[in-house]
């Protein structure tokens, strides 16, 4: 029956690994496009409603995304949609500094340093659940 702890265990490792390896990549890779893309102020037009997972036992909670437009050098006037959600609906008319490809301005990201933080506290908090449950399956009364 331990085995069959320990592979579950294993399993989720795992997943987690290769979740938060692709999220790293991801983050890279945006942050890298936005240290060469040219910024703007984009102003906020209104938002779309969403709602978190509800992972890791938590209750869903409702998050909006803003949803924005900005002018590129030339001043032709694009939208977009953010991916970073905030909990508050955001006012329409407030700005946000977003990178757009100058190749293609229909391409553009809102400019923030959270996704980065928030990957660096996920890490160690796995770590530590990871070997939490590894020591709990170890210590499990089977019998």
């Amino acid at each position: 029956m331990r085995i069959i702890l320990y592979v579950v265990w294993a399993l989720f490792v795992a997943a987690a690994a290769f979740a938060m390896v692709h999220a790293a990549r991801k983050t890279r890779r945006q942050e890298q496009l936005m240290a060469v893309w040219p910024k703007a102020q984009a102003t906020v037009t209104g938002s779309v409603p969403g709602w978190t997972s509800g992972g890791g036992g938590s209750s869903r909670s409702r998050r909006f995304f803003p949803t924005y437009q900005f002018s590129d050098s030339a001043g032709t006037l694009y939208t977009g949609k953010s991916e970073i959600s905030r909990a508050a609906e955001p006012v329409p008319g407030s700005l946000i500094e977003v990178a757009y490809n100058p190749d293609n301005p229909n391409e553009s990201l809102q400019v923030s340093p959270v996704p980065r933080t928030t990957l660096g506290c996920l890490v160690p908090f796995f770590a530590v659940f990871a070997l939490a449950l590894f020591w709990f399956i170890s210590i499990f009364p089977l019998d």
